[in-house]
C-alpha cells in the first residue's frame, strides 16, 4: 500500500528506526531508535476491578474469600463493578468531593450490593460520608447492618421503610435508586430535587403509567399497533419525559446502558448532576409538553410531584 495509499510509513524496532518516503520509488532513510526495549506482547494483564478486594462481597455471598465469584453470582459481580465504575466517575465530580459530610441514600437497596459499593468508594477515597441504605424488608436491613458492622464500613447503615418514610429534614448529596418499580422511580427523583442532590442514579424497572395513556398519531400506528413495540416505546418514552424534567429542574440528565442485556433487562440508567448555572429550564419544559401532547399524555408522576401536568 505504500507510495499508492501512503506517501510514508514507519518501522520501529529497538534496533533502529527507518521510514520509508514515497511516491516514485520512494527513499529510504535510518536512524537511531527511539525505543530501546520491546512493548510487552502478553494481553492477558488482570484488569483492576472497583472493588477488588472488598471483605463485604465475600460476606454478602456474591465471591468466595479469595475474591472469585461464587457459583451463580458471576453477573451480579459484573452488575456491581459496573456501577462501582460509573458510579466513581461521577461521584468524583461531586461539588465539594474532598470536603467532609457527604451523605448518600440508596433507596429500595435490597440485600445493599450497591449501598456497600458507595460505601466503599468514599472510604477509598478518605472522605467521611453518611451512606444510607432504604429497604421496606426488616430480615434485610438486619442482615446488612450486621455484615456492615463485622466488615468495618463505618458511617454505613441501614433502614427499614418506604421511599415515603424518609425524614423530612435529611439532606442528601447522593441519592442512588435501582429498579424502583413503576412510578417509585419517580417519587425517589422528586425526593432527589426536592432535598438538593447533587448525584442521582435510577435504573427505571415495570413502566406501567405510560402505555395505557398513549394515543398514538396516525403516522405511529403501524409501529404501535404491536403489543411489544407498545411496550418499549412507552419505556423509552417515559424514561425521556424523565430526562427532560430533571434538566428543567437544573440538572444535566442521560440515559445510558449500564450493563448488558445478558446480565439484566433492565439494563437502563438514568444519571442526572446538578449543574450551576443551570440548564434552559423553559426550554426544557417545552420540549416535555411537546412530548406528553404529542402522545396525548394526560399524567406523568414526576410531573405531577413538580407541579407541571
Amino acid at each position: 500500500m505504500l507510495g499508492s495509499e501512503f506517501n510514508r510509513g514507519y518501522l520501529f524496532a529497538t534496533g533502529g528506526d527507518w521510514q520509508w518516503k514515497g511516491p516514485e520509488g520512494g527513499v529510504l532513510r535510518s536512524k537511531r531508535p527511539a525505543f530501546s526495549n520491546a512493548e510487552v506482547s502478553s494481553h492477558d494483564r488482570e484488569k483492576v476491578r472497583a472493588m477488588q478486594g472488598s471483605e463485604w462481597l465475600a460476606a454478602l455471598g456474591v465471591t468466595a474469600p479469595d475474591g472469585v465469584a461464587r457459583p451463580g453470582m458471576a453477573g451480579k459481580l459484573r452488575q456491581i463493578e459496573r456501577f462501582a465504575e460509573i458510579f466513581g466517575h461521577l461521584a468524583d465530580r461531586l461539588p465539594d468531593g474532598d470536603n467532609r459530610g457527604i451523605k448518600a441514600a440508596d433507596l429500595g437497596c435490597g440485600k445493599g450490593y450497591l449501598t456497600f459499593a458507595i460505601a466503599e468508594h468514599f472510604k477509598r477515597r478518605g472522605i467521611e460520608a453518611e451512606v444510607l441504605g432504604v429497604e421496606r424488608r426488616p430480615e434485610l436491613v438486619e442482615q446488612a447492618n450486621r455484615i456492615a458492622r463485622e466488615t468495618g464500613m463505618s458511617g454505613l447503615c441501614f433502614a427499614a421503610g418506604e421511599i415515603a418514610d424518609l425524614d423530612a429534614a435529611l439532606r442528601v448529596n447522593v441519592l442512588v435508586a435501582l429498579h424502583a418499580c413503576n412510578t417509585a422511580t419517580d417519587d425517589a427523583l422528586w425526593l432527589g430535587i426536592e432535598r438538593g442532590a447533587d448525584l442521582m442514579l435510577a435504573a427505571p424497572c415495570c413502566h406501567q403509567e405510560m402505555r395505557p395513556q398513549i394515543e398514538p398519531p396516525e403516522v405511529l400506528a403501524p409501529l404501535l399497533k404491536h403489543g411489544i413495540l407498545l411496550e418499549r416505546y412507552a419505556e423509552m418514552l417515559t424514561d425521556a419525559m424523565r430526562a427532560q424534567l430533571l434538566e428543567a429542574s437544573g440538572y444535566r440528565a442521560k440515559v445510558i446502558e449500564f450493563i448488558s442485556t445478558e446480565h439484566t433487562g433492565r439494563n437502563l440508567m438514568i444519571t442526572a448532576e446538578k449543574v450551576r448555572p443551570a440548564p434552559d429550564r423553559e426550554r426544557a419544559l417545552a420540549r416535555f409538553h411537546a412530548l406528553a401532547g404529542f402522545h396525548a399524555v394526560k399524567t406523568q408522576r414526576l410531573a405531577g410531584r413538580l407541579g407541571l401536568l
